[in-house]
């Protein structure tokens, strides 16, 4: 079930499109700042989920929608509700990576509509790189670099880090990263996978903290 952060200081505007999203199927939750919305987020990295899309307000008490969408850097996919509608205010909401800009009023149909193509979007694309500050993985020559220079991993290695990089807000059992890194005719333990990741945090070196142990429950990425 896809999850969808509504943000927005109008809260009977909040009860509808959650109202109608719940009967779409999807998972809604509300937060009435942008403060409250870095809460809720916050709230789902630590519980191992993640929010498929943020409905954003821009006109809001402290932080603006557009500060906010600022902050988390593109982290996740953003569709601005707003009754901010000129040229310049869309030119500015797209240029701080929204996926979408719909001016109030609208309809709940077209909310709806629009939802439905951005994580269809979203869903199907497949991005080149994976960054994190200074870490850069291409996914397509399969190479690793730490502040532009080269580093040495071998597949599993590389496999590990992707996967880590690619599902931020998942923590990873042993046995899920021994299903989705290792192939099926290979017979490996737990404890190949502790030693794997140990060897990857070695290599990565500054940047080894990405890679968080959950005690209890696996391995996850953790921003430094």
């Amino acid at each position: 079930m896809k999850r969808i952060l509504i943000i927005d200081d109008e809260h009977d505007l909040c009860e509808i499109l959650a109202f109608n999203l719940n009967v779409e199927g999807y998972d809604t939750t509300i937060a009435h700042s942008a403060a409250e919305a870095l809460e809720e987020i916050e709230k789902s990295k630590s519980a191992g989920t993640h929010f498929d899309l943020l409905l954003l307000d821009v006109m809001m008490d402290g932080m603006s929608g557009f500060e906010l969408a600022k902050e988390l850097k593109k982290q996740i996919p953003i569709i601005f509700l707003t009754a901010k509608d000129t040229e310049e205010d869309k030119l500015q909401g797209f240029s701080l990576g929204a996926d979408d800009y719909i001016a109030k009023p609208f309809s709940v149909r077209e909310v709806l509509a629009r939802i439905n193509a951005v994580l269809g979007r979203t869903a199907n694309m497949k991005p080149e790189t994976l960054t994190y500050k200074g870490l850069t993985v291409n996914l397509s020559n399969k190479t690793v670099q730490i502040d532009k220079k080269n580093i040495s991993l071998t597949r599993t290695e590389f496999e590990i880090l992707v996967l880590l990089l690619s599902e931020q807000y998942h923590v990873f059992t042993r046995q899920e990263l021994l299903d989705r890194v290792w192939p099926d005719d290979v017979v490996v333990t737990d404890r190949t996978v502790d030693v794997n990741i140990t060897r990857l945090r070695k290599k990565i070196g500054s940047y080894a903290g990405v890679i968080a142990t959950r005690q209890g429950y696996g391995y996850c990425f953790e921003e430094i």
